[in-house]
């Protein structure tokens, strides 16, 4: 029996092998992948980074600013000037130079850049220096220009300069002031005249572009016998109506003519019928005669018969009377149907006529359409180009009178005041050095983090492992030995009894490593110990439900095969491997497994100190000696699904000891025994008992502790893991400082 229990359990760990080797297959262990900046690491990497940043901006920015307040101040003063639109000319030339399109907006309301430009060219500026360099020898072009700043805001223009020397400044602004002003007076005398010669250039163009136009229209007017298209159109439009209403006419007559023809016809190829008769018969005397003498030798007839035979005398004589009036009758019926044919002939050569005379009408009306088109194309090119002349014959006289003007277009708002000392500089440098030293703290503390190497956020240690994120642990600024033993009797039902109930020693040592007293004072003595809300007290950690969600996401690694033992490690000492198997088995013996947690930890156990656990027999005593198991494994004080094998007497080559066949047997029994198996080992780098006992279980969990491990560290430990053929399953966060972050404000609050 324990034989095929053995083979099953291998079978299951075989199976779960190849189930982790597939999917690993899929996505290797050490798959390179595309690199790249990533936001939310550096954003984090500044935030640790802050005291850096801010201590770096604080210190660049003061001396930038002590050095700007201990320098020989900077005088500074200017002036302001109404550049508002030279004059009524202005408008002038630029509706004549832009054939009388409207100027944009911010040409109307503000000083062009050209202008801007022109005011610190060396055509205004070289003659001031010239002016300058008598009393100021150090003045050149390229310092005036450079010292020289012009705002303009709407039509003002706001001039100021700064230097050392305060009457310098004075001199400077005075003499651009004057040089501003005789420009703007010059730039209006040289658009005036310039409007006046453009106008008096296109003056004859337009005479002569209006006299050609006359001439045209009179050319058009003989050759189409047309004084005016609008008379014309009204004149064929009543004459093409009348026709249309003569041809609807003929053609009611024609269908009416038609119809009494085809009745003619169809009267003569039948017999003779007094009922039905054609109108045009009717109204036929010499055929109704007829008729009634055919009528009244019928009647005799009929009364011949009603005496005599057929055969009789009498009755053919009768006969024959009647058949003598048929031919006649006949002939007349005859000459109504030709009459009636003639008469269509006739409405068919009217109708004809008429269509002829509505075609031409038609022609004519096309025509006189394309005709009345040009004459109003020419009307208007004669309105815009007298216009036009009208308009250059009125702005000339209006730029002849500009021309005698000489007042200045541009008008001093501010004069030049004495220079005061500039703060400017003091303010500029201070805004500087503050982004100066904003952007050396930033590089500095991103330096420094990335010289650190630490693993601060579970992406990173994801991006370096290759691996899942099984489960994310919380930072616990109280987490010890003591908190810990705390923190597991939160994790059950309250019972007074459970740990009453215990051995004196058991309780003593209770009392010694925690403030037992305490944590019975602070529960809610006024609750049921078995009620929900009790429960519900001590189950709604976020710090415990982190080992809750990492036990689940191990149960469902494997769906087909459960996972029966794994080991927990890590790549260095202090990374929370201790804390994370004792939770972690406490969380699964809480959802019903049969749990045995063992400390394979023979060079520096703890277990037995955070589960307040006696350590005179372990693992150790177990391998080297004949001991049943059952004599040495603890069962836990708080959770009965819970069992603890701690690690015993610290042996003097713990190796040995852990790649012994007892220790191979010792496993498999444990499987048998139990759900769950989870081995506490010592660290991955440089020791190799963490392997050995991983490759006889199912896979292992890398426990990585965040701000504390490397980079180089996580990655060192995944090269030692790279070629062997152990499982595995993922790696655990531990110590995040921004997990409760994530969790909803709702959930929180419980």
């Amino acid at each position: 029996m324990q034989g095929e229990q053995n083979s099953q359990i291998s079978s299951q760990k075989n199976d779960l092998r190849h189930f982790f080797a597939a999917k690993l297959a899929k996505e290797p262990l050490h798959e390179d992948h595309e690199g790249g900046l990533k936001l939310g690491n550096v954003l984090q990497s500044l935030q640790r980074g802050l005291p850096v940043i801010a201590g770096m901006t604080i210190v660049v920015s003061s001396l930038a600013v002590f050095r700007s307040a201990t320098s020989k101040p900077t005088y500074q003063s200017g002036f302001e000037i109404l550049a508002k639109p030279i004059n009524e000319e202005t408008r002038v030339i630029s509706a004549v130079t832009l054939n009388n399109r409207e100027e944009p907006k911010d040409q109307k309301d503000s000083v062009s850049p050209t202008t801007l430009k022109l005011l610190k060219s060396p055509k205004i500026l070289s003659p001031i220096v010239e002016q300058l360099q008598s009393n100021y020898p150090d003045v050149n072009y390229d310092n005036l220009a450079d010292g020289l700043a012009i705002k303009t805001e709407n039509q003002i223009l706001s001039v100021t300069f700064q230097d050392k020397d305060s009457t310098k400044v004075k001199a400077i602004l005075n003499l651009v002031s004057k040089a501003y002003l005789s420009y703007s007076l010059e730039e209006r005398l040289a658009d005036v005249q310039q409007g006046i010669d453009f106008v008096s250039s296109q003056l004859p163009q337009v005479q002569d572009r209006a006299s050609k136009l006359q001439d045209k229209l009179q050319t058009f007017r003989q050759q189409y016998n047309l004084i005016d298209p609008d008379s014309s159109s009204k004149q064929l439009a009543s004459e093409t109506s009348t026709i249309n209403q003569q041809r609807l006419d003929t053609k009611v007559k024609l269908d009416e003519a038609r119809s009494l023809f085809l009745d003619v016809s169809r009267q003569i190829d039948e017999p003779i019928n007094e009922t039905k008769v054609s109108s045009i018969l009717q109204d036929n005397p010499r055929y109704q005669a007829i008729l009634s003498q055919i009528q009244v030798v019928d009647g005799q007839i009929a009364k011949e018969l009603s005496v005599y035979q057929e055969n009789t005398d009498r009755v053919q004589t009768l006969r024959d009377q009647r058949a003598n009036l048929i031919p006649f009758l006949r002939l007349e019926e005859r000459r109504a149907k030709e009459l009636v044919a003639s008469r269509i002939r006739d409405l068919e050569a009217r109708n004809e006529i008429l269509s002829q005379v509505e075609e031409r009408l038609n022609q004519q009306v096309k025509q006189l359409s394309v005709i009345s088109r040009q004459y109003t194309d020419i009307q208007q090119e004669i309105k815009i180009t007298n216009d036009s002349l009208n308009q250059f014959l009125t702005k000339r006289e209006a730029l002849r009178i500009d021309a005698g003007q000489r007042k200045t277009p541009w008008q001093i708002l501010t004069p030049v005041k004495d220079p005061v000392p500039s703060t400017a500089d003091v303010k500029r440098n201070g805004v500087l050095g503050g982004i100066l030293g904003l952007l050396l703290g930033t590089g500095v503390a991103l330096l420094l983090d990335k010289l650190s190497n630490l693993l601060r956020t579970p992406d990173e240690v994801k991006d370096i492992a290759k691996l899942p994120i099984l489960g994310v642990i919380p930072f616990n600024a109280d987490l010890d030995s003591d908190q810990a033993l705390e923190e597991v009797l939160e994790m059950v039902p309250f019972n007074r009894n459970l740990i009453e109930n215990k051995t004196p020693n058991i309780i003593e040592k209770l009392t010694k490593n925690i403030n037992f007293k305490s944590w019975i004072n602070r529960s809610p003595k006024n609750l049921d110990p078995q009620s929900n809300s009790m429960q519900s007290y001590y189950m709604t950690s976020i710090f415990l439900e982190s080992f809750r969600s990492l036990y689940t996401n191990i149960r469902l690694l494997s769906p087909d095969t459960e996972i029966r033992s794994l080991v927990i490690s890590s790549s260095i000492p202090n990374e929370g491997k201790s804390t994370t198997s004792v939770y972690l088995a406490q969380a699964a013996a809480a959802l019903g497994k049969r749990v045995l947690l063992v400390d394979a930890d023979l060079r520096r156990p703890k277990l037995h100190d955070q589960l307040t656990l006696s350590n005179a027999l372990g693992l150790s005593n177990l391998v080297s000696t004949d001991l049943n198991f059952n004599q040495v494994v603890q069962r836990s004080p708080l959770e009965p699904n819970l069992s603890v094998l701690t690690s015993g007497q610290v042996p003097p080559d713990p190796t040995r000891l852990l790649s012994s066949q007892k220790m191979q047997s010792l496993m498999r029994l444990f499987e048998e025994t139990y759900d769950l198996v989870i081995y506490d080992t010592p660290p991955l780098i440089g020791m190799v008992d963490a392997k050995l006992i991983a490759s006889e279980t199912d896979g292992m969990i890398v426990v990585v502790g965040l701000d504390k491990t490397k980079g180089s560290i996580l990655n060192e430990a995944m090269e030692l893991l790279k070629n062997s053929p152990i499982v595995v399953f993922g790696v655990v966060a531990n110590g995040s400082k921004d997990y409760d972050t994530r969790l909803n404000n709702t959930y929180k609050a419980y």
